[in-house]
């Protein structure tokens, strides 16, 4: 039975676990309804520009959390450290301890790709800049930072795949931990 839901922005949660599940070409209709309890109307009534309004919403939520709760730590914490450590912290709480795939890297692999190239980029490129931001301030050489950021994205970016792909979330714990100590105590 379809349940109401007062807000668009407590559609897009829902939302983003159908495009994590099915990604963007596997969303059906039929799908997107069942996974948020709401009606075709209702679905179009919040997204009237359809599926890739709906994804376009979805990519804007994660995006802004990670601006929030990853980004701004690593640019604006005094301590560069603090913002790295935390970093690290947040992405495995984000990502569910391994138990949740990134859904930006599930549309940059798939067919939609092309569709969100730049969205899927911008996400990538903002954070290895602001994580190599935080080690140049750490004291890490500028080219040497942007070779470790795209190592460490790179990394976690993996770790998400292989924990998912053998079933096993401590591939993502102990890679983060391993990323994590590579950076900190360099």
């Amino acid at each position: 039975m379809a349940r109401v839901i007062a807000e668009r922005e407590d559609v897009i949660p829902r939302l983003a676990e159908v495009f994590r599940t099915y990604g963007f070409e596997g969303a059906s209709l039929a799908r997107i309804t069942e996974g948020t309890n709401l009606g075709k109307g209702s679905i179009y009534h919040f997204f009237p520009g359809g599926k890739e309004e709906m994804a376009e919403a979805v990519l804007t939520q994660v995006d802004d959390w990670f601006k929030r709760n990853v980004f701004e730590s690593l640019n604006e914490r005094a301590d560069a450290v603090q913002g790295i450590t935390a970093m690290f912290d947040d992405v495995g709480r984000y990502f569910l301890s391994g138990r949740r795939v990134c859904l930006v890297g599930i549309f940059a692999l798939g067919n939609e790709r092309d569709r969100f190239a730049a969205r899927i980029r911008d996400y990538f490129a903002a954070w290895i800049e602001a994580l190599a931001g935080a080690l140049v301030r750490a004291g890490r050489e500028p080219k040497v930072a942007k070779s470790l950021a795209e190592e460490v994205v790179g990394g976690i970016q993996g770790a998400l795949v292989l924990a998912r792909a053998l079933d096993r979330t401590d591939v993502f714990a102990e890679t983060l931990h391993r990323l994590r100590q590579r950076l900190l105590t360099d």
